[in-house]
């Protein structure tokens, strides 16, 4: 089993063995492996994280739990929660944000759920309404620096389905520019427009 973290588009695991889809990063020139928890090699670990020039990183030891436990203990950990979302034409909807296509998702409210907060979401940053959810998906991980903090944003996407035909309205404030239905076969050509957790939940299916 592992966490998969993502530094930009520098992907860090978290796991108790190496799997067949962390193997061949053991092997980059510029990928970076420690098997402790101790605050040094974790800050360092971090610090190798967060340059440009790294390709990937591996946490491993035999106990995940608490491997995820010390590393999150190194940032500001925000949940949020978003949906992967179809019409009656099996057609998904994917949002165009700060120049990058992107799927509806947002910060968890006080006293939500995470699939409230999924919904609400989508609705706010969308438009659309009457929207039902069917399957939790995966969860995804990712950081970045907010007023001087290092965040890690814990993502949490469902499948949701829409029907009848109803008006798009991306939520602009939010600096949504375009919501668009694409179908699956049509996908690539937006996939080199976008953020590599986002290709995991796409992939999750």
């Amino acid at each position: 089993m592992y966490v998969k973290i993502y530094f930009d588009n520098r992907p860090l695991f978290i796991c108790n063995e190496i799997t067949p889809e962390i193997e061949p990063y053991t092997h980059h020139k510029d990928a970076f492996l420690i098997d402790e928890l101790s605050l040094t090699a974790l800050g360092s670990f971090i610090q190798e994280m967060n340059q440009q020039q790294t390709h990937s990183g591996i946490i491993i030891h035999h106990d995940l739990t608490a491997a995820k436990k010390a590393f999150f203990k190194y940032f500001e950990v925000i949940q949020a929660a978003g949906g992967l979302v179809y019409n009656e034409h099996s057609e998904a909807l994917f949002i165009l944000r700060r120049g990058k296509w992107d799927l509806p998702k947002g910060k968890l409210d006080e006293g939500e759920t995470l699939e409230e907060c999924a919904i609400r979401e989508v609705e706010e940053e969308t438009g659309l309404r009457k929207i039902a959810l069917a399957n939790f998906l995966l969860t995804t991980y990712h950081t970045y620096y907010q007023d001087g903090k290092q965040i890690l944003k814990e993502s949490h996407w469902y499948k949701m389905e829409v029907t009848g035909d109803q008006e798009l309205v991306p939520q602009t404030e939010e600096d949504i520019t375009q919501t668009r239905w694409v179908k699956k076969e049509e996908w690539n050509k937006l996939l080199s427009n976008t953020f590599p957790s986002i290709k995991d939940v796409l992939l999750s299916l």
